[in-house]
């Protein structure tokens, strides 16, 4: 596993957005338009998105975001780990980190399928998936 540092960061740096370059031309290949939900910077700016990077030195290992959706509710966004740091184990530091955040203490991330949420509807291309974050 890579050590490094997982931090609030601008998803307007030049690394970050090649990095988010990658991701989004990804995602966007994966599915039809109208399913795909990867957001651009300027999404990423929003003030109820929190965007963080992992870096070791000065070395953008991967980039992940979550999205208040209501005071009850978040989504992971933009989650994506750089094609060099694969398979050693900083996608799931980025997870843990982002479910960290997301409530008092950390507890193993058990995700369940759930119906859409926020402005997402039913596709054959998506799948929706819950974690209850309360104790």
């Amino acid at each position: 596993m890579s050590h490094g540092q997982i931090a609030i960061d601008d998803p307007r740096a030049a690394d970050v957005r090649a990095l988010l370059a990658v991701h989004l031309t990804f995602a966007r290949a994966q599915t039809p338009p109208e399913d795909a939900h990867a957001i651009d910077v300027d999404g990423l700016l929003d003030p109820a998105v929190t965007f963080f990077s992992y870096r070791a030195g000065d070395t953008l290992l991967a980039i992940g975001a979550l999205k208040q959706l209501d005071p009850r509710h978040g989504e992971i966004k933009s989650m994506h780990t750089a094609r060099a740091a694969r398979g050693r184990g900083v996608g799931g530091k980025m997870l843990e980190h982002l479910i960290t955040v997301s409530r008092p203490r950390a507890a193993r991330a058990v995700f369940e399928p759930c119906e859409p949420f926020g402005d997402y509807r039913a596709s054959r291309n998506s799948t929706y998936m819950t974690l209850r974050l309360a104790s």
